[in-house]
């Protein structure tokens, strides 16, 4: 093929200079001899314009810009057509300035027996830089002495008496500490553990308040909840951490029946310290200063319910024992960064569920 110009040549793009040429403007080779070329414009840019488009100083541009060929020519049957990249390819995607919020752990599903997992409210905490740690606050304590006094009170008219707010304290105990581990609905584990703790007080009045009773439920209840793990289909993790959690439940709820078991005068000593205690413990102070002063305050309840009881002055060791188990049940209630439920749930039955093997003990051993 020789290379001659094509003259008459209709390319098309509204008109030709008899060479197939752009009027001018460097010219066009369809042999693939390009001319220097002007600097590129874009379009409506150019000096230069002709029917069917408008003016670019490269040609390329222009063929880009003004049509498409249908149909087959001479280009499209000697080349292959060009194709834009695709826009994913090439798009740019400018960085975001706003970040976006992280979800709600409230939405992150069901509970862990499920086999879900989910951000804690902890983690969220330390990941904004705030203290996991939230105490339950006044109205809980308030509601942590009011069954600390009912229970005081019941043991002093008698064990069938104290069976009422005993069956009360066990079940807040097994629903709030599912929900202060984060588990929640979980109905197997809380029916459990409450199922645990009234079998315990059945036997603890069939074998006459024998602390073995007890012991032998807590055991037999180990195995099921064992056995209702092993029937979970979650991941082994979760179904371990369910398996803990169901154990721990079933234990405090269980222990709990330690006050059926203690001496009455022990009882009612006990759970007047815890109240006092708890009641000390919620006033806007220093945590070291308040610890102190929720200490004081057991033992001097202590005393004054020993009077009371006939325990006399022995009563302030044991106001000062059931005083710090019940601390310990107040900081475990305000660990994870624990929703409200938790505080009147987990915050007002574990000071008294943790102070019921003190008050056993102790009580045993004062009298």
């Amino acid at each position: 093929m020789t290379n001659q110009p094509y003259d008459g040549y209709q390319d098309g793009y509204g008109g030709h200079n008899g060479h197939g040429g752009y009027d001018g403007q460097g010219g066009y080779d369809p042999y693939g001899q390009q001319q220097p070329q002007a600097p590129r414009a874009w379009p409506g840019q150019g000096q230069h314009g002709h029917p069917g488009h408008q003016g670019y100083e490269d040609p390329y541009a222009a063929q880009q810009y003004t049509q498409q060929w249908q149909g087959q020519t001479w280009e499209t049957q000697t080349q292959q057509p060009v194709t834009a990249p695709a826009a994913a390819d090439t798009a740019y995607l400018p960085q975001q300035g706003d970040a976006a919020p992280a979800p709600d752990p409230a939405e992150y599903g069901p509970a862990t027996l499920a086999g879900n997992k989910r951000m804690t409210d902890a983690q969220r905490a330390r990941a904004e830089g705030r203290s996991p740690i939230i105490e339950p606050g006044m109205q809980p304590a308030a509601l942590t002495a009011l069954l600390g006094l009912l229970l005081a009170g019941a043991a002093a008219v008698g064990t069938y008496a104290l069976l009422v707010p005993l069956v009360v304290l066990q079940a807040v105990t097994a629903a709030g500490w599912f929900r202060l581990n984060g588990m929640w609905p979980a109905r197997q584990g809380i029916a459990l553990g409450f199922a645990g703790a009234l079998a315990a007080d059945a036997a603890l009045l069939a074998s006459g308040r024998s602390p073995s009773a007890i012991l032998g439920t807590l055991g037999v209840w180990v195995l099921l909840a064992l056995v209702l793990q092993l029937r979970s289909h979650a991941n082994p993790d979760e179904r371990m951490y369910g398996l803990m959690a169901t154990v721990a439940a079933s234990a405090l709820a269980i222990v709990a029946g330690g006050y059926l078991a203690a001496d009455a005068d022990a009882v009612t000593v006990g759970a007047v310290a815890v109240a006092v205690a708890v009641l000390a413990r919620a006033l806007p102070l220093p945590t070291a200063a308040s610890v102190v002063v929720a200490l004081l305050a057991g033992a001097g309840g202590g005393v004054v319910a020993g009077w009371l009881t006939g325990l006399g002055t022995s009563g302030a060791l044991l106001g000062v024992g059931a005083a710090g188990c019940a601390l310990i049940g107040h900081r475990v209630a305000s660990y994870d960064y624990p929703s409200r439920f938790v505080h009147f749930t987990a915050g007002v039955a574990l000071p008294l569920s943790a102070a019921a093997p003190v008050v056993y003990v102790l009580g045993r051993a004062l009298a």
